[in-house]
Parts: C-alpha cells; structure tokens; sequence
C-alpha cells in the first residue's frame, strides 16, 4: 500500500517532529506570506477530511492545528515553523468542497491557492488528503488538476484508515494509487493513515522529512 521508507529516515522525522514545532501566522492574501527562505510542504483536502487532526497527529501535538465542525471555517494558509533553527514550514491550505460556502468565497480560495501554488519557489511538495471512506472525489481531482498544471510535486494520503474494513482500505488504496500514476506531477505511492491509532504517522513524517531534504 505504502512504500518502505528507509529506518534511518524514520528516526531523524521521528527526531525532527519531537522538536520544536511552531504556529508562524496566517495569510489571508499573497501579501502577507511569509519570507520564501526555506522549504514548504502543503496539505491540501477537503472540508473534514481530517486535516488538523492529522497535523495535530503527525507534530504530537494535540492543539497545533484548530480542529472544526464547521465545513470551510479556515479561509486563509497557515504556516508552521519546525525546528531549531527552522529546517522548514508545514502550510495548512484551506479545505475545500463545502457546499454552503458562498460562491464569492470559493473564488477567493481558488485565487489564494492557485496563486499559492504557481507562485512560490520554495513549495516542495503538496499533500492532497483523501477520505478513506470515500476515494476521490471529482472535487479532489480539481486539486489535482491544479497541482498538475502548476507542475507542484504532490502525493495522495488517505485518512480515517481505521473507519473501514482493511479489504475496503486495500481497495481504495488500489483505486487511489491507480489514479496517482496517470498524474504528471503525483507521486505514484500512497500512505494510509489515520490520527487517533497512529497508523502511518511514522511513514507520513518520513514523506515530509524527505521532500524538503
């Protein structure tokens, strides 16, 4: 399902994760990023995919990223400082796919991101998470378009790995890694995942240790 990352790697993510990890601020608009100075990785996904939890999972840190019920809630990038010195910055994107958000607020998410993504220099790579429940969804595949054409490096994560069968989360994974491998710019191997058992944390901060390595 996932590809073997090498025991080294895993310790110095496990390492670098249990170290310093920092909210940095929140960009509403392209004027107020932050300086370009080292290296970014994105998380990108739908609303209540399991976004903050993630994060909050994969920094051990319970309230890091703000969990909410509310579909949409976070309209701006927010960036997180990790290390001492800082080796590089985690972006959370603003969740996409809400129904009930106004359509003036999609295009300002679709400009932001876009714009974000085509822009900056230092973005490594960009983590598109997907519901295990659910697959991809043609919502997730606009992303994946738009990563596509920005020519931004991106590799699909599921979430909620421990809400379905393991039979269903082969298949889905399948699925998902099956669509990975038409993409231009989607790494072509997937990571299960999920933040109140643990299961591919490990793995997940490994792929971000690399990325911007």
């Amino acid at each position: 399902m996932a590809e073997e990352f090498d025991a080294d790697l895993i310790e110095a993510a496990r390492k670098t994760f249990a170290g310093p990890v920092a909210f940095l601020k929140s960009a509403p608009a392209l004027q107020h990023l932050p300086e370009a100075d080292v290296p970014e990785v994105a998380f990108a996904g739908r609303s209540n995919v399991g976004k903050s939890s993630l994060l909050n999972a994969l920094t051990n840190r319970n309230g890091l990223a703000r969990t909410s019920n509310t579909p949409g809630r976070t309209q701006e990038l927010n960036f997180f400082d990790v290390g001492e010195p800082l080796r590089f910055r985690l972006v959370d994107m603003p969740g996409y796919g809400f129904a009930e958000a106004p359509k003036d607020i999609v295009k300002k998410w679709r400009f932001l991101v876009n714009d974000f993504l085509r822009g900056r220099s230092t973005l490594k790579r960009a983590l598109v998470l997907i519901d295990s429940r659910h697959g991809i969804k043609p919502v997730d595949r606009e992303v994946m378009d738009m990563l596509d054409a920005a020519a931004v490096s991106y590799r699909l994560v599921l979430t909620k790995a421990d809400k379905i069968k393991a039979s269903e989360l082969a298949a889905v994974a399948e699925r998902t890694a099956e669509e990975a491998r038409k993409r231009p710019a989607a790494h072509p191997e997937i990571i299960a995942t999920s933040s109140e058992k643990g299961l591919g944390i490990a793995e997940l901060r490994a792929a971000v240790l690399e990325a911007v390595s």
